[in-house]
């Protein structure tokens, strides 16, 4: 399911004012629940550092190249390093380690499949139990992926992540807008904001936060695309995906949305591939999308790969070191 357009816009007729007060009181309702599940919990603390990446919105912001990015230093300083997953979309229960050459995205999720190919990565509907699993295989620090509302495990830093884009949206909980809570609410419990993209409304956005904020970019990293290409992906904004493309160059036939996390069928690669061949392009698409596949689907077809780029180079260091303050403080 794709985003509702009206969820990004403050203003005007495509605002969709009827149809969000309609939702407004499901929006209530979402917002008691999500609110009462923090208040009432008793987090798990563990003996070593966890650090939360999360957002204020549903959909993708930046959060997984940020976990890779971070995951890298965090283990110049502490050694190992696990990321802790919901396991999105997967269907295993856990809690377990994924394993790249065992776990397909349907067993796991894409996203802990993906980070799976450079580190240590545990999901389970627990997480407090998949991060229990990862301290006892070894685990010397902790990322909590998508955890800003998850209360299960005591974190000793919570930074959340916006997309500059689209911001906060239209400034409504779901269902009528895109927040998973308020930001002046949510925001009370992060103690660092990494804005990406966009700046234009980040000041705005973020008038009533007196703590850290840091400055980033999404990145495709270098390569070289020759001919024409047929794109497609799943994920929650597919013309973030196409606006990298024409930022590369890249000759673009087409894009061809699917859902986000889609689970692409064999039917589906092959109608994909005979598009392009009839075009006389190659086929090319994200690395989530690319980690849905099986082997012989994924046979030819080109993947784009990203990475976080702070404004300030010393800025991934300086989180680093208000971690190790932090759980300093708690010990």
């Amino acid at each position: 399911m794709r985003a509702p357009a009206f969820w990004n816009i403050k203003h005007g007729r495509d605002a969709a004012f009827a149809l969000r007060t309609i939702l407004w009181p499901l929006s209530v309702l979402y917002d008691y629940f999500t609110q009462n599940r923090i208040k009432t919990a008793k987090p798990l603390r563990l003996a070593i550092p966890v650090i939360s990446i999360g957002n204020l919105t549903l959909g993708g912001t930046g959060k997984t190249p940020l976990a890779q990015s971070l995951r890298r230093k965090l283990a110049e300083k502490y050694g190992k390093v696990a990321i802790v997953s919901r396991g999105y979309k997967g269907k295993l229960q856990g809690p377990v380690k994924v394993d790249i050459a065992s776990h397909s995205a349907g067993d796991v999720g894409d996203e802990p499949l993906m980070l799976a190919q450079s580190g240590d990565v545990y999901i389970g509907k627990s997480r407090a139990e998949a991060a229990q699993l990862a301290v006892a295989n070894g685990a010397k620090a902790i990322i909590l992926d998508d955890g800003h509302q998850n209360p299960s495990l005591a974190k000793d830093l919570s930074i959340v992540v916006v997309d500059g884009e689209v911001g906060f949206g239209n400034g409504m909980i779901c269902p009528s807008g895109p927040l998973r809570e308020q930001p002046e609410t949510g925001l009370k419990r992060a103690d660092i904001v990494v804005w990406i993209g966009d700046k234009s409304d980040a000041q705005t956005e973020l008038s009533g936060f007196a703590d850290k904020v840091y400055f980033a970019n999404i990145i495709a990293q270098e390569h070289q695309y020759e001919g024409k290409y047929l794109a497609f992906c799943g994920i929650g904004r597919p013309e973030k995906f196409e606006g990298t493309l024409r930022d590369l160059s890249v000759d673009l036939v087409d894009l061809i949305p699917f859902p986000d996390h889609h689970d692409f069928s064999e039917s589906e690669i092959a109608e994909l591939r005979s598009r392009a061949a009839s075009e006389g392009a190659k086929l090319i698409t994200t690395e989530k999308d690319i980690s849905r596949l099986n082997q012989s689907q994924k046979t030819g077809i080109e993947v784009v790969k990203i990475e976080i780029m702070f404004e300030n180079p010393n800025d991934l260091g300086d989180i680093i070191e208000l971690l190790v303050a932090k759980n300093a403080e708690v010990g």
